[in-house]
């Protein structure tokens, strides 16, 4: 903050080009998942017929909902890189939450769907063996699968951008889900039949719980939920040292719409100001406020006094 009141911006900020360059192996990242999870999800599906493992099973289920939440993620990102200033005046970020809580809602439907059915088989004692070839051929593809998935995951860790993080939380629940029917699936084949519906119910829960939080956070995300109390006092501390001729700070508020925040700040300047100097102190404080990374929209209110009840009242 101290470094960015006195250069008046952000430390370490990316040229057009650099930005440009950046954009470029993000929307790389975005490709090779996609495609990934494509060739992915055929292998896997070949594992499943061959080996009728209720865990294999579960595993492919994620990879297919993988595709879905690709196409959610891939028509996110193209669509906020396309904006429309007259439909969408204040941009399409919030299709990004939205898109994800209707994904994680079929995650948590399907794994029921898995919960259910491992139950139902572990009640019935219903269960297929797996010959020592067909065993072989699934070790091989879901090994690999988790191999080429953890690679993604640190490819794509390397990024900032939200969707792209998004897809590396997918890879990294799918190389747990993997290694976790993988191992479920082997250990009943060669000890007990009961290790992979009992697998399988491990992945349905670890995929309800983790998107469970997912949908959550994006619910909290979307209802306009305050910026904690430090993140509050950096801006307070960047408003206050703008400009000398600041005599107040009003209000300063930061909260949720998707996955940014918006700001509020009403600030107090001389009332024998001229208003192109008060436009300009005002003007520039906003700037100064959007190129912070969390920051999607910033409002500055110019005022002249501060003993005035608040302009906004929230409508019950």
């Amino acid at each position: 903050m101290e470094t960015m009141t006195e250069s008046g911006s952000l430390p370490g900020s990316l040229t057009e080009s650099e930005l440009k360059e950046l954009a470029k192996s993000e929307k790389m990242a975005i490709y090779a998942s996609n495609i990934a999870n494509l060739v992915l999800f055929i292998a896997k599906v070949y594992a499943s017929v061959e080996s009728r493992s209720l865990a294999v099973i579960a595993s492919t289920l994620d990879s297919l909902l993988d595709l879905l939440s690709g196409f959610i993620l891939w028509f996110t990102d193209h669509a906020m890189r396309k904006p429309n200033h007259y439909g969408y005046p204040i941009g399409k970020k919030r299709m990004q939450p939205v898109g994800i809580i209707v994904f994680a809602s079929v995650m948590a439907t399907l794994g029921f769907q898995i919960l259910f059915e491992s139950v139902r088989e572990l009640i019935t004692k219903s269960h297929t063996s797996l010959d020592h070839e067909k065993e072989k051929w699934m070790i091989g593809i879901m090994v690999s699968v988790t191999i080429v998935k953890f690679l993604l995951m640190i490819f794509c860790r390397r990024f900032k951008n939200e969707i792209v993080q998004a897809y590396a939380q997918d890879h990294f629940f799918d190389v747990i889900t993997n290694s976790t029917g993988l191992v479920a699936a082997v250990l009943a084949a060669r000890y007990y039949w009961w290790i992979d519906p009992t697998g399988a119910i491990l992945i349905a829960l670890y995929t309800m719980g983790t998107w469970a939080k997912t949908v959550r956070e994006n619910v909290w995300s979307l209802i306009g939920r305050t910026a904690p109390p430090d993140y509050l006092s950096k801006l307070t501390f960047l408003i206050w040292n703008h400009h000398e001729e600041i005599k107040h700070i009003d209000t300063v508020r930061a909260y949720t719409f998707g996955s940014h925040y918006f700001v509020e700040v009403d600030i107090v300047l001389p009332a024998d100001m001229p208003l192109s100097e008060a436009h300009n102190i005002g003007e520039t404080l906003q700037v100064k406020l959007e190129q912070l990374p969390e920051i999607e929209r910033a409002f500055v209110h110019i005022d002249f006094e501060y003993s005035h009840k608040p302009e906004h009242n929230t409508k019950v």
